[in-house]
């Protein structure tokens, strides 16, 4: 291939990608009023769905060998995500509020025990007082 027909399919593509991006932003704002409209709980509710499968395949793609350094780090986040939890449920004045304060305290605390169990810390915890 010489480089004028690499200039010339360099070109061709490129009209592509620039229609390709024009139909894109037509249909941004086609949707843009519908975006607009929607209830904040619900976009907050769609960004939390996503988190949820983009971390579960995150952690299912870590190595054997990463698993227990990266558990304690979780550990420790999900510390931290405990105590904001604890402190957003104690302090909400709905009684929603209060049940996601607690769902996050619960489903943090699991996250914190498994990474125990998981590295063995726990059980290691244990044969020590014992």
């Amino acid at each position: 291939m010489n480089p004028t027909d690499l200039a010339i399919q360099a070109k061709v593509q490129a009209e592509q990608a620039m229609s390709l991006a024009e139909r894109a932003m037509a249909a941004a704002h086609a949707i843009q009023p519908l975006a607009e409209a929607a209830h904040p709980f619900l976009l907050l509710l769609t960004i939390f769905l996503l988190a949820c499968f983009v971390g579960y395949y995150v952690v299912w793609s870590v190595t054997p060998a990463l698993h227990s350094p990266l558990m304690g780090v979780t550990n420790a986040i999900s510390s931290v995500i405990v105590v904001g939890a604890i402190l957003a449920a104690g302090m909400a004045e709905s009684p929603t509020a209060r049940v996601f304060g607690f769902l996050g305290v619960t489903l943090a605390s699991v996250n914190i025990f498994g990474g125990f169990i998981v590295t063995r810390r726990m059980l290691a915890m244990f044969k020590r007082k014992g």
